[in-house]
């Protein structure tokens, strides 16, 4: 059993209470009792990777460099696989797999499957502008027939400020009434549920309340992580 087992590398850091709910999530839904059950699992935490959104957007310095050198390190130290807790990354996703030997697990991929067996056809897609220009969720989505809506301008600047001022800046509380109402009217206009389309909205959920049904790609990538390194999720 012992050789069937993989370990799982996160290029982490971006940002870092993200990654430390990608890690927490892959403990917590480990069917483990005790540690020596629980899967091992290698992080290279490096916040000094620059903007994804600005790479994207405004042609700043790109984090490619860095998440070569991360995966190099996760593989040299023994990763099998790799996990990206961060969503707009994944627009550097086929660039970064061409310059290492160990896969990476998709979290926009395995979130398309999972609506998909869920039967979701139309969705509210919360994610950075780089996310949204780059299509990084619409050129996936589309091969499993499920649409997507976005919020309008207004409320993107204000989910904009909930990602960058909120979350990554540690704030306990933050004003929701503007993206929630967009959200409210793009359910109401059809939309059948919310994806947590970056990986800080998960934690902003928690903290801050985001309505609608949420779809949370980390949980989704933690699940189908454990299975793929041999492990059993808890039910």
């Amino acid at each position: 059993m012992e050789n069937k087992q993989k370990a799982i590398g996160i290029i982490g850091g971006m940002g870092p209470m993200a990654t430390a709910d990608l890690f927490t999530k892959l403990i917590q839904m480990t069917d483990a009792a005790c540690d020596a059950e629980h899967i091992h699992i290698l992080i290279d935490n490096n916040p000094k990777t620059p903007d994804r959104t600005g790479a994207i957007l405004h042609g700043t310095e790109s984090p490619l460099p860095y998440l070569i050198r991360s995966a190099n390190r996760l593989q040299t130290a023994g990763a099998d696989f790799l996990l990206i807790p961060c969503i707009t990354s994944h627009y550097f996703m086929q660039e970064l797999t061409e310059q290492i030997e160990i896969p990476i697990m998709s979290m926009i991929e395995e979130t398309a499957k999972q609506l998909q067996s869920s039967h979701i056809k139309k969705v509210v897609v919360l994610a950075t502008d780089g996310t949204r220009k780059a299509k990084v969720f619409d050129r996936v989505f589309v091969k499993y027939g499920i649409e997507i809506c976005y919020p309008c301008a207004e409320a993107q600047s204000a989910l904009m400020d909930v990602i960058y001022k909120g979350v990554k800046a540690g704030s306990s509380a933050w004003d929701m009434t503007a993206l929630n109402a967009e959200i409210d009217r793009l359910l109401s206009a059809g939309a059948e549920a919310v994806v947590l389309g970056c990986t800080e909205l998960p934690l902003a959920a928690k903290m801050y309340g985001i309505n609608g049904v949420l779809i949370d790609p980390t949980d989704i990538l933690a699940r189908a992580a454990i299975i793929y390194a041999g492990y059993k999720p808890k039910d």
